[in-house]
């Protein structure tokens, strides 16, 4: 599964997720660190990525957009990237059904507490 990490979250999660989610992406290796929400947004579309984040924007642009991309909009509050990256890896499973499973197709945001 394709994920896309905004830039609020650490590139250093992704190591810690490989073992789930070898597509995984963090904005700064894409030479996206700086773009607006709206190209990440488009850039996600055009490449099939989910989009993890901790930013409400993606969620208004969901809003008013739909999907794709679908979001992944982490209410976790301010915490370290070892604990976001255990968070992910504990929900890999919901996860993986929230983007593949066609009963969940019209879902666009799963948030994770």
């Amino acid at each position: 599964m394709k994920l896309l990490f905004d830039q609020n979250i650490s590139f250093r999660v992704i190591s810690r997720i490989q073992h789930n989610f070898n597509q995984a992406q963090q904005v700064r290796q894409l030479a996206l660190e700086n773009a607006s929400d709206t190209t990440i947004w488009q850039y996600a579309k055009d490449n099939d990525y989910t989009i993890v984040t901790f930013d409400s924007d993606f969620f208004d642009l969901c809003s008013i957009k739909g999907h794709p991309p679908k979001i992944i909009w982490l209410r976790l509050g301010n915490t370290s990237t070892n604990y976001i990256a255990e968070i992910i890896n504990q929900k890999a499973e919901i996860i993986s059904d929230f983007i593949e499973k066609p009963e969940y197709e019209s879902i666009a945001c799963l948030e994770i507490r």
